[in-house]
C-alpha cells in the first residue's frame, strides 16, 4: 500500500490563497511550514519547517501558465470532529473561500456517519473537510 506524500494546489494569487489555507489548516491543526519562491507549504503543527514536513504545497503552476481549478477534482482533508469541520469551513469562508456545501451529514437525512463541508479556495479549487461522527 502506498500513502499520498503531498498534494500540490495551483494558485493564481499566492497571498489570497495563503490567507485561505492558513485559516483552514489552522482550524485542522496544521500550519504554514514555509513560504519560499512563491511556494507555500503546510504540515501538521509542530517542529519542522521544510518541504519534507508538508502535506500540501500551494504555488503557481510550474509551466508558467495561469492556475485553474480542475473540474471534478477535489481534495479532502480530515478533521477530528464536526466542530473542527465547522471551524475550518467558517475560516475558509472568512478568508476568500466560496461555499460549495455547508457542513453536515451526507446524505443530509443521516444522523451519523460521514460529516463534511465543501469549499472553493480563491483560485476555485474544491476542497472537502470531513470526519466520521
Amino acid at each position: 500500500m502506498s500513502a499520498i506524500g503531498y498534494v500540490t494546489i495551483g494558485a493564481i494569487d499566492g497571498k489570497k490563497s495563503g490567507g485561505f489555507y492558513d485559516a483552514v489548516f489552522a482550524a485542522l491543526g496544521s500550519e504554514r511550514k514555509f513560504d519560499k519562491g512563491g511556494w507555500l507549504g503546510y504540515g501538521v503543527a509542530g517542529p519542522g519547517k521544510s518541504f519534507m514536513d508538508c502535506h500540501t504545497a500551494v504555488c503557481p503552476p510550474f509551466d508558467g501558465k495561469q492556475a485553474c481549478a480542475g473540474n471534478g477534482i477535489m481534495i479532502a482533508y480530515a478533521g477530528k470532529s464536526p466542530d473542527a469541520v465547522k471551524a475550518a469551513h467558517a475560516a475558509g469562508l472568512k478568508n476568500g473561500g466560496v461555499n460549495e456545501g455547508a457542513p453536515g451529514f451526507r446524505p443530509p437525512e443521516a444522523q451519523n456517519g460521514f460529516y463534511a463541508g465543501y469549499l472553493r479556495d480563491p483560485t476555485g479549487n474544491k476542497i472537502c473537510i470531513f470526519c466520521s461522527a
